[in-house]
């Protein structure tokens, strides 16, 4: 099955074109990523399949179309984003952002919280602190977990690498193939695409607004103009060249 299909998607800023023509698919339990560089227009497309941007064009997701659902109607069928940033509450405590997050969900809370707290262990010590107090790699733990409380069908995540440092973004990636082997379906833009490419099933690269490829990820690995434009020096996971 189709978890997420995209067709002919474009996306506006007055009369800038952030988004054209964009056709992406992601399967049932699948790991897609889309690389590319600052600008090409990868958040403009996740914000446009969560409901967040203006959009022409179809958003097939789970069988039903979307493409006229608003945002808070997208979450409700299964379709989380952990944004660039992660916007998480920062006033609140680790506690209140993961309870906020459940809001109007049919879940168990404590056990979902519970759930929360084994797989993130530094959150659980930390669930009374204020989350703007949280170092970055923690916010980014509370900005997933915020996703991922209500068991969503497709998880899209947007540079969740950003602004980290090198063994927490490997231990980031782990946790979003663990994600994905556990049968969530997955939907990564990422900066960092050598190691993301490393962990996905297909990929895309985006360039001023256009999607191509959506072929298999470690073949891009190996494609030559790809290496030149936007892997550079390989270097080890621990950021050693």
């Amino acid at each position: 099955m189709k978890m997420l299909e995209v067709q002919g998607l474009n996306v506006r800023y007055g009369a800038v074109k952030a988004v054209l023509d964009a056709d992406l698919e992601v399967d049932d339990g699948e790991l897609v990523v889309v690389v590319g560089a600052n600008g090409a227009g990868k958040s403009s497309l996740l914000r446009a399949v969560a409901g967040l941007n203006k959009h022409r064009g179809r958003i097939g997701f789970a069988g039903a179309d979307i493409s006229a659902r608003r945002a808070e109607q997208r979450v409700k069928r299964g379709l989380s984003l952990v944004p660039e940033g992660r916007h998480i509450f920062g006033r609140m405590t680790v506690l209140e952002n993961l309870q906020v997050a459940a809001w109007g969900a049919r879940v168990d809370l404590s056990a979902e919280i519970a759930g929360v707290f084994a797989r993130f262990p530094r959150l659980e010590e930390r669930k009374h602190q204020v989350a703007a107090t949280l170092s970055g790699g923690e916010q980014q733990m509370l900005a997933l977990s915020r996703a991922l409380i209500r068991h969503p069908k497709l998880l899209m995540l947007d540079e969740p690498s950003m602004g980290l440092a090198p063994k927490i973004v490997a231990q980031m990636f782990e946790i979003i193939e663990e994600i994905n082997a556990a049968g969530t379906s997955v939907l990564l833009i990422e900066q960092n695409a050598r190691m993301a490419l490393s962990i996905a099933h297909r990929g895309y690269l985006m360039e001023t607004g256009a999607l191509s490829g959506g072929g298999d990820a470690r073949a891009m690995l190996e494609d030559e103009r790809l290496h030149e434009a936007y892997f550079g020096k390989a270097s080890e996971p621990d950021g050693t060249p």
